[in-house]
């Protein structure tokens, strides 16, 4: 089921769904609302937002004749535990880099007692 919580990702990766998930953490807006801040039209809002709320991240609320458009966490939380898969291999990935960059391995060998490790000049 990746590809469920990869969705978000997915969405948010069309500028204009970008900018209209941007405008949403202030407060509940309606589609004319957002159409004026994002500059496009309120049928496209619509169709933006209609692929948000299917990747969870935008949830409605009828309030009177309107439609109130908010923030719906469980599409950051599909999100995060799509990309948090990847971090230990990132973090290995980042220690490799490193350890590369500067000629050495970035994790210390097990010691033993009375022993210098590689490259230790000093005298005991």
């Amino acid at each position: 089921m990746v590809a469920n919580r990869a969705a978000p990702l997915i969405a948010l990766a069309d500028p204009t769904r970008r900018a209209i998930f941007e405008a949403l953490p202030s407060g509940p807006r309606s589609v004319g609302e957002l159409a004026h801040q994002v500059g496009i039209s309120s049928s496209a809002v619509s169709q933006h937002l209609r692929v948000l709320r299917e990747a969870r991240l935008v949830m409605v609320r009828p309030v009177g004749n309107r439609r109130l458009y908010s923030l719906d966490p469980r599409g950051l939380g599909d999100a995060r535990d799509y990309l948090e898969q990847f971090w230990p291999s990132a973090l290995a990935a980042y220690n490799a880099a490193l350890s590369q960059a500067r000629g050495t391995e970035l994790r210390p060998e097990p010691r033993r007692p009375g022993v210098s490790p590689p490259g230790d000049t000093r005298r005991r």
